[in-house]
């Protein structure tokens, strides 16, 4: 029986054909014959007590600029539970559209649905403040709205990375030091005057060298990942802040690190996350649209959606 898949996330128009992550996963079910359908989150809706969506089929080509071909030449109107899995990957920022996207989807859950991460999870599990539960294995780290908590906590460790609680790809971190002129207003225009809390962290030395994308499949690690490294220029191990990609193996802290964390993604159903990993210690877990899977393909000639897929598909036949 073939399976019936659905890919929530953004437009196709704004998919980076040579990096993309979501597209790999497409490329891969095709190529096991399943039938491939997309939307966008403005596309689903309640209607007759029951989650549907405006969605395409569509066929995926990963070596051409038109990386797509849409097969409808107008949207279908489908019940979600037509779908064997759903995949959700919009990506951040995770704002009021996003957090209406998981109600609807996680109402789609509750009556069958497979998604895919689980959109509960999604909601419950910050990027950011996720990774705080496993206090074992971060920096020291300190959530605030307040000026003065963090201007101590700048006292204290006299250099320190600031950051939104929402933001993605690097965008509004800031490093600060004692001798930074601009402390109070990156304080106020991170905190907007205040009325919304940001994470300060301890600066890790080893930053430096790079920010480690670790992949965890089903709570399990992959055992290749990839190391980005700042430009000359910034000091942010983001690919899209033109940080530099150099595929590495798992160190054996690494692999504590992801023993410490795997179970708790299990029990969320949080299946595909990525971890950043600075030195010895953990950052954030990415848990809305992991990415890197193509990179650490190249690097390693490795197919990462390939096994991604075969749990899913192993889920798929133990729910039928």
């Amino acid at each position: 029986m073939t399976i019936k898949l659905l890919s929530i996330m953004d437009s196709v128009d704004a998919i980076n054909v040579k990096k993309d992550s979501t597209l790999a996963l497409l490329v891969e079910a095709q190529q096991r014959k399943w039938e491939i359908h997309y939307c966008q989150t403005k596309d689903l809706f309640l209607s007759d007590n029951k989650v549907k969506c405006f969605s395409t089929k569509i066929e995926v080509h990963l070596h051409t600029k038109d990386w797509v071909t849409l097969l409808d030449k107008v949207p279908s109107t489908i019940d979600l539970q037509y779908f064997d899995v759903i995949l959700m990957r919009k990506d951040p920022p995770f704002d009021l559209n996003y957090l209406y996207t998981t109600y609807l989807l996680e109402i789609a859950q509750n009556a069958g649905c497979f998604i895919v991460n689980n959109p509960k999870s999604i909601r419950d599990s910050n990027e950011k403040l996720f990774a705080t539960i496993f206090v074992q294995c971060c920096p020291e780290t300190l959530v605030s709205y307040n000026k003065n908590l963090l201007r101590d906590f700048l006292n204290q460790h006299k250099k320190i990375i600031l950051k939104r609680l929402g933001s993605m790809g690097g965008d509004s971190i800031f490093v600060l030091t004692l001798d930074n002129p601009n402390i109070n207003v990156t304080i106020d225009v991170l905190t907007h005057q205040g009325t919304a809390p940001v994470m300060a962290q301890r600066y890790i030395e080893e930053s430096v060298k790079g920010d480690k994308r670790i992949l965890m499949i089903d709570g399990k690690p992959y055992p290749y990942a990839l190391l980005r490294i700042p430009s000359k220029d910034d000091f942010r191990g983001n690919l899209a802040q033109g940080a530099k990609g150099i595929g590495c193996e798992l160190t054996v802290r690494d692999l504590w690190i992801c023993a410490q964390i795997g179970p708790s993604l299990q029990e969320r159903g949080l299946y595909f996350v990525g971890l950043d990993v600075i030195g010895d210690y953990l950052t954030e877990i990415n848990v809305t649209s992991p990415t890197c899977i193509r990179e650490i393909d190249e690097a390693f000639n490795v197919n990462i959606s390939a096994q991604i897929l075969d749990g899913l598909s192993n889920k798929i036949k133990s729910k039928r």
